[in-house]
């Protein structure tokens, strides 16, 4: 598929064919350009949870969804999802590359960082895998854990304490789902967010 129709096509998807598992082949292909992101330094400071059958699905789920709910409109379609992939950025591999002799940041302060290009380079990497994913003719999802259930995911799945669960990306085969209400805000023009040479006022 030309770059630009990828573009074009990625969109988040909610709603899977549960009876078509992704060809490992493909999943090796959507892990290998994740680690084609760029990373501050090269510390490729990321690590991939891989889940693809059903135990672990289930155990992901069962881990970052609250107890007793009942999985319905989206989340049911997102659970029919035959494979999960779980993206951990660490800061702690950033802080040791910026204290080698040629970084010089001998005191591994993450306030050095104006922001957290761990967290970044992971989304970045994320990024590559939407992208991939509507390449081999998938669609894929992007969503956050509840920051009250990440525990609860650490516990299950023995993520150590340095790796940070930055969100989670449901990939498969589509099934006819409902676009995402919020599309109908429309998409903002060039004009609207790009400012040449200095900062305007935006319209609208």
């Amino acid at each position: 598929m030309e770059f630009g129709e990828v573009v074009r096509r990625r969109r988040m998807v909610r709603d899977y064919d549960p009876d078509r598992p992704v060809p490992e082949a493909v999943v090796e292909r959507l892990l290998r350009h994740a680690t084609h992101a760029p990373s501050a330094g090269f510390a490729q400071g990321w690590g991939f949870l891989v889940l693809d059958d059903a135990e672990g699905r289930d155990a992901f789920w069962s881990a970052t969804t609250p107890a007793g709910n009942k999985p319905t409109g989206w989340l049911a379609g997102m659970r029919r999802a035959p494979l999960v992939v779980v993206p951990h950025s660490n800061r702690s591999a950033y802080l040791d590359r910026y204290a080698e002799p040629d970084k010089g940041w001998t005191d591994r302060d993450p306030g050095r960082w104006p922001v957290p290009y761990w967290d970044i380079d992971t989304g970045m990497a994320s990024l590559l895998m939407l992208l991939t994913a509507v390449d081999e003719g998938l669609g894929a999802c992007f969503f956050g854990i509840p920051g009250e259930r990440v525990e609860h995911y650490r516990q299950a799945f023995g993520v150590p304490a340095e790796f940070t669960p930055i969100g989670a990306l449901t990939i498969g085969y589509r099934a006819p789902d409902r676009l995402s209400p919020s599309l109908r805000r429309g998409r903002r023009s060039v004009d609207q967010v790009v400012h040449r040479g200095r900062w305007s006022q935006s319209i609208g």
